[in-house]
């Protein structure tokens, strides 16, 4: 085990075609354990160098699945097919790392850009499903990127009676190709230009809004139904602070990281705190958050990224995927 490290790409990880269900019960599981006192992981640490640029270093160790984790990320402000050097560079970037429990020996490297886009949306489907309403018919999306499109399959494996989806994004092209997806997977798609009319509509909100230079929040809670959930993958950005107390529930994935959600500037809002977090929903559901309106905010679990490493590693190793490279 000391002397060969297990690398898997990006591809590798595709590969391994993870369910969407399965990555959902991989976080729900780390939530668990955590409760139970099996893992532990340190708040985010994050080295910020300007609007939607910088790096962040999370880590995680699991007496459970008997391995620890670091994960690496890096973002970097990149315009709406902006190509450099011919090709399209990603806006984030990850790498996570993997150690053996015990030993402290590296066990392997994985690309971590797939990892994140699966627990990304494997997080905001459990946390659906401890607090939105049981049976969601519209889910509407506020920006169009490549997390859009795993929060699409994690939804709808959650939700199959979904019927509809509204797409709502600064670039055009990425609301068509996301409406695209959600045709073929048989929901009807539709591209609006206007937030207040997809929160009025939708049953389940995703936002998903990059941090930009002069980017303003332009969600107001007031618009949701009264009875809805929303998912912050923008930490929080999008929505207008002062329409947060509207939210009835307020959850995020770990209070020890994070007290409120967040504004342009990265900083906590000062409108509203956080009431719970979705350790103490891991075995059931809120209590009354599917009859109101409920708000999901996270910066994102090292343990997910943990419990999503772990699920991985396993495959790969079952499967026979990846290269070992000597140490």
């Amino acid at each position: 085990m000391g002397n060969e490290l297990l690398y898997l790409s990006r591809g590798d990880v595709q590969a391994l075609a993870i369910a969407p269900s399965e990555a959902r019960e991989a976080v729900l599981q780390a939530f668990r354990d955590h409760a139970a006192g099996l893992n532990q992981s340190l708040p985010k640490s994050a080295l910020g160098l300007g609007p939607g640029h910088g790096f962040q270093a999370m880590t995680a160790a699991s007496s459970a699945q008997s391995i620890a984790t670091l994960k690496w990320v890096s973002m970097a402000p990149v315009p709406p097919k902006s190509p450099v050097l011919g090709i399209q560079v990603p806006g984030i970037n990850a790498l996570i790392c993997v150690s053996d429990y015990a030993s402290g020996a590296p066990i392997a490297v994985l690309d971590g850009d797939e990892i994140t886009l699966i627990r990304t949306a494997a997080l905001s489907a459990a946390a659906a499903s401890r607090l939105a309403p049981p049976a969601p018919r519209t889910i509407g999306f506020v920006g169009c990127g490549l997390q859009a499109h795993a929060h699409l399959a994690a939804f709808l494996d959650l939700y199959p009676g979904l019927t509809s989806a509204l797409l709502f994004s600064r670039s055009r092209a990425s609301a068509e190709s996301l409406a695209e997806a959600a045709s073929v997977r048989g929901l009807a798609a539709e591209v609006v230009d206007d937030a207040d009319l997809l929160l009025a509509r939708s049953d389940i909100v995703i936002s998903m809004v990059p941090g930009a230079p002069g980017l303003q929040p332009f969600l107001d809670v007031n618009r949701m139904k009264p009875i809805s959930f929303a998912s912050a993958v923008d930490i929080g950005r999008s929505w207008r602070p002062e329409t947060l107390p509207s939210f009835d529930v307020l959850v995020t994935d770990s209070l020890a990281q994070s007290s409120a959600p967040y504004d342009v500037d990265g900083q906590p809002v000062t409108t509203v705190r956080f009431q719970h977090d979705l350790v103490e929903f891991a075995d059931a559901p809120h209590p009354t958050a599917a009859e109101r309106r409920s708000f999901f905010c996270f910066r994102g679990f090292a343990l997910a990224d943990l419990a999503l490493a772990h699920l991985v590693v396993a495959k790969a190793r079952a499967a026979g995927i990846g290269v070992k490279l000597p140490r």
